[in-house]
């Protein structure tokens, strides 16, 4: 009832892990393939080792979590065995990957054999990374052209929410040749402790995640679904079967859940149980769902 082909992939539920969560070894990628996602992918892999920003880099707020991680990774040169221990779960296993250019991009795409790559473009506390390229429609397109080059694997582009317009970024991915968009990113945020009155992240600023950014994150799938000819995955706040369903409505192909893990390792399984149960209840597919919000 739930499987779909995503951009050439066959998933058995259109639910993924998001980059970021349980993604740093094989052995946590595989945890959650057997824990129920339709995909898994990767934390962000760039060209060289990368240490990240000092702790705290990651904490809870009353409406969702800060981080400000940094992009920490061993470098794509020292992650395909990971990726390879992931893949002997039968799921598709799609690597996050970024760089300062299109170069970096291309050198990471043409190396790794994973079964797609998601370009992360939208980082928002990364300096010469993610969002800081992610907000320039022009550089967008010229390095989805240079990864679609690189690889044959599908290419996803995953789009930062900081920007005035989100449509002009994913249609400047769709016209670089992406396979798909995802929206969104973290939101760029701030706690400060008022005992001390310093800022609570050691990079001082950091994004978002959780139910409190659901609502902006519907918002942008709708008007991409509206703007773009590619499939979009949404991303943003999902914690059950309820707020999977919403993103559908709202034009989603396939959904990524990544905050919600940390409370809930079961959380996939819970989310297509849920999800089965309302569509047969109102006799509809997920294709019948699937931007329905836009036809009402």
């Amino acid at each position: 009832m739930l499987s779909l082909t995503l951009t050439g992939l066959n998933l058995k539920n259109p639910l993924l892990l998001a980059a970021g969560v349980m993604g740093t070894t094989g052995g946590s990628l595989k945890r959650i393939a057997d824990n129920g996602a339709g995909a898994v992918i990767t934390k962000s892999l760039g060209i060289e080792p990368k240490t990240g920003h000092a702790n705290p880099s990651m904490v809870e707020v009353d409406c969702g979590y800060l981080n400000a991680m940094g992009l920490p990774n061993p470098s794509y040169k020292n992650f395909q065995q990971e990726i390879d221990i992931a893949r002997d779960s039968g799921i598709p296993v799609i690597a996050s990957i970024f760089g300062g250019c299109a170069l970096d991009f291309s050198q990471i795409a043409g190396a790794l054999d994973a079964d797609a790559f998601e370009l992360n473009v939208s980082c928002p506390h990364a300096h010469g990374f993610g969002a800081e390229i992610g907000t320039d429609p022009n550089l967008v397109e010229d390095i989805t052209i240079a990864v679609k080059t690189a690889t044959d694997k599908p290419v996803w582009v995953k789009l930062t929410p900081n920007v005035t317009d989100i449509k002009s970024i994913g249609l400047a991915a769709q016209r670089g040749g992406a396979d798909a968009v995802v929206a969104i990113n973290t939101v760029r945020g701030m706690a400060i402790d008022i005992e001390s009155g310093y800022p609570v992240l050691g990079n001082r600023f950091g994004g978002l995640s959780g139910r409190a950014i659901k609502p902006v994150a519907i918002k942008c799938v709708y008007d991409l679904y509206d703007a773009l000819d590619i499939p979009v995955i949404g991303a943003g706040g999902i914690s059950d079967w309820k707020d999977a369903v919403e993103f559908i409505m709202a034009g989603a192909l396939a959904v990524e859940i990544g905050s919600a893990v940390g409370n809930n390792i079961n959380v996939f399984k819970d989310i297509s149980k849920g999800m089965e149960t309302f569509l047969a209840k109102k006799e509809w597919t997920l294709d019948e769902v699937c931007g329905m919000a836009h036809k009402i």
